[in-house]
């Protein structure tokens, strides 16, 4: 076996790089839920690219889509200029997924990531309303940019841009206080004339909170907050970046509660298998963008456009999100019967294919040592929520039901060894 050469980075790259300090190997290859090092090792996937291959590395039918594409010589940069990808792209958005849903959205392309996307829907909420504040929740990640960080809660990630941010309130979530009417807490706050908050113009949320702990947010409560909104004429925007495409078990992880959100954010797994691309899903009545207003020079990102159709088809063709809520059975089944017994102070969350499992009632530190464990027995997996509490389970929707079990059950050794210790 030959040692893996990693200077290069730790000599030149910034100290920024994060990820390659809990899996420092050399990736050459990828396919499907396996990811291979320079030394020939696979090891099993539960991190996804954080949510950006949800169809799999390399998906053969995404993958032929854009080859086929490259040898034709077809434009690959062409800023917001029509073109044929771009036109097939929005007309199988459209007619496959938004409209068979009784949607009705129009699609603006921002510059290619979520926290962009985060960025054109609050300055649109903040024109058409005219007003300048917003809601957001804690326990909540929307980017690191600094009007998406305005909005996100983790005081880590704050800390590092030396701002200080101005025109966002932070609410509750419904999880964190016992008997707060969180609804009741947000109408207070904008009709009682000392609370000191401005009313905002819109509420931005994630139906799950990932980076927050798997949080997922029941359909009683989304449902209460887009009464909220329309109730107030406040604009409500879901941030489907990480847990849109199937992710929870729907193509956006809002149909289960029946609402209708007034903006969409999209990025990541909207790629196909990993190519930039973020869109924003908003109403006719929001349509109050002048040419160029927001911009950027890789919303026209061609590969992507054609990735992202051909994603869609497949996971169309291949009932990706059945597949994914019975995937997700598998797990909750395994980790309760397997996992929770280990210690009952252990909790199990989440929906679809995204599960976090809670050491917060024991040490939270304990999760660095698992997801070290983790990745000696050859799989990736990474922490979220508060202190880094959670250990996450994210695996592609695609995996083998095998190779499922068998990470969870790397997962489960990992976590025996470390509370055995």
């Amino acid at each position: 076996m030959m040692n893996m050469k990693t200077n290069t980075f730790e000599q030149y790259e910034s100290s920024v790089r994060s990820y390659c300090r809990h899996f420092p190997k050399v990736f050459t290859d990828a396919k499907g839920a396996v990811m291979t090092d320079e030394n020939g090792e696979k090891y099993i996937d539960f991190f996804c690219g954080a949510g950006a291959v949800n169809y799999g590395h390399n998906n053969d039918y995404i993958k032929g889509k854009v080859i086929d594409y490259l040898a034709t010589d077809g434009i690959i940069h062409a800023l917001d200029m029509y073109t044929v990808p771009k036109r097939e792209f929005i007309e199988t958005l459209e007619k496959k997924i938004i409209e068979p849903r009784g949607y009705k959205y129009r699609i603006q392309f921002t510059g290619p990531t979520g926290t962009n996307a985060i960025e054109a829907a609050i300055k649109l909420a903040r024109k058409t309303t005219k007003r300048r504040n917003i809601f957001s929740f804690m326990g909540c990640f929307h980017g690191m940019t600094l009007g998406a960080l305005s909005l996100t809660s983790e005081m880590y990630a704050r800390n590092g841009a030396g701002a200080t941010f101005t025109d966002c309130t932070h609410i509750p979530a419904p999880y964190m206080f016992e008997g707060l009417d969180v609804i009741k807490y947000m109408q207070t706050l904008i009709d009682d004339d000392h609370s000191g908050v401005e009313k905002p113009a819109a509420v931005v949320m994630e139906t799950v909170q990932a980076e927050g702990g798997i949080r997922v947010f029941d359909d009683e409560f989304l449902r209460d907050v887009r009464e909220f909104c329309t109730k107030n004429d406040i604009l409500m925007i879901v941030d489907d970046v990480q847990v849109g495409c199937c992710r929870s078990g729907t193509f956006f992880s809002f149909e289960r509660a029946g609402i209708t959100p007034d903006i969409v954010v999209m990025s990541k797994s909207i790629g196909g298998i990993g190519m930039p691309l973020a869109i924003v899903l908003h109403t006719d009545e929001l349509d109050d963008w002048k040419p160029g207003e927001h911009n950027g020079t890789f919303r026209g990102n061609q590969l992507s456009f054609v990735a992202g159709k051909a994603a869609i088809d497949y996971l169309l063709e291949n009932d990706v999100e059945a597949e994914t809520r019975r995937k997700g059975e598998l797990v909750k089944k395994y980790v309760t019967e397997e996992i929770l017994p280990l210690d009952s102070r252990l909790e199990l969350r989440g929906i679809g294919l995204i599960w976090g499992i809670d050491f917060a009632a024991i040490d939270s530190s304990l999760t660095e040592e698992v997801i070290e464990k983790c990745f000696e027995k050859k799989l990736i997996c990474e922490c979220a929520g508060r202190e880094g509490s959670v250990v996450k389970i994210m695996p592609p929707l695609v995996i083998d039901d095998d190779l499922l079990l068998e990470g969870l059950s790397r997962v489960k050794k990992s976590i025996e060894e470390v509370l055995n210790k």
